[in-house]
């Protein structure tokens, strides 16, 4: 878990053998991937989960308590709930990494008027971050909700050769009440469900390096 990790840096490796996203060259060997930290008001310690995808060409993290909300029984803070994780990603020599997908998926429970909104960035540690893509949904609205973040492939920013690079991934959920009436409803957005077992999945671009 997440509160373990956030309490002694790099105590968890997470093994993935070879892979890459589609149409990339995979690394001959295994890497591993350290959970530096975790931090936000939307994955408190012990709420948070990583694990190797079937494919073995992404990582996924699962929230149990990613909730954003406004109106009856939320509080002034509820609107905005965010997580920052901070990863050292173990390439093998030769090879570096982007992200080139991200996919987000969760519940959604709008009032009408009410609009809930997802978004994230990505950067490498002393390099400038990504600009924020953003998913907006509109009430009412009782769904589960999917948000895919894609790059090409000729654009992806890729972590540079033969240096070590935290990479920081930034999510965000906004509720925003609108027209709807706050004093009588209640409007939230998750990135879990009731049984924790929404995720997000982030997918591995590979490059050889010179």
């Amino acid at each position: 878990m997440f509160s373990a990790l956030a309490a002694t840096a790099l105590a968890m490796s997470i093994v993935f053998p070879p892979g890459g996203a589609p149409g990339t060259t995979p690394p001959p060997d295994h890497f591993t991937i350290d959970v530096v930290t975790v931090n936000g008001s939307g994955c408190p310690a012990g709420t948070a989960a990583v694990a190797v995808s079937p494919d073995n060409k992404a990582f996924t993290v699962t929230y149990s308590d990613f909730l954003a909300q406004v109106g009856v029984g939320a509080s002034p803070t509820d609107f905005r709930k965010n997580c920052q994780l901070n990863l050292r990603i173990n390439a093998p020599s030769g090879f570096t990494y982007g992200i080139a997908q991200a996919d987000y998926r969760g519940f959604a429970a709008l009032a009408k008027g009410a609009s809930g909104t997802e978004r994230a960035n990505y950067y490498f540690q002393g390099m400038s971050p990504t600009a924020y893509i953003s998913h907006t949904y509109n009430g009412p609205l009782e769904d589960n909700w999917q948000a895919t973040d894609q790059t090409e492939l000729v654009s992806v920013v890729y972590a540079p050769c033969g240096e070590k690079r935290h990479f920081n991934i930034n999510t965000e959920l906004r509720v925003n009440a609108g027209t709807s009436d706050p004093k009588t409803t209640t409007s939230f957005m998750t990135m879990d469900s009731t049984d924790g077992n929404f995720s997000t999945t982030y997918h591995f671009a590979w490059k050889t390096c010179p």
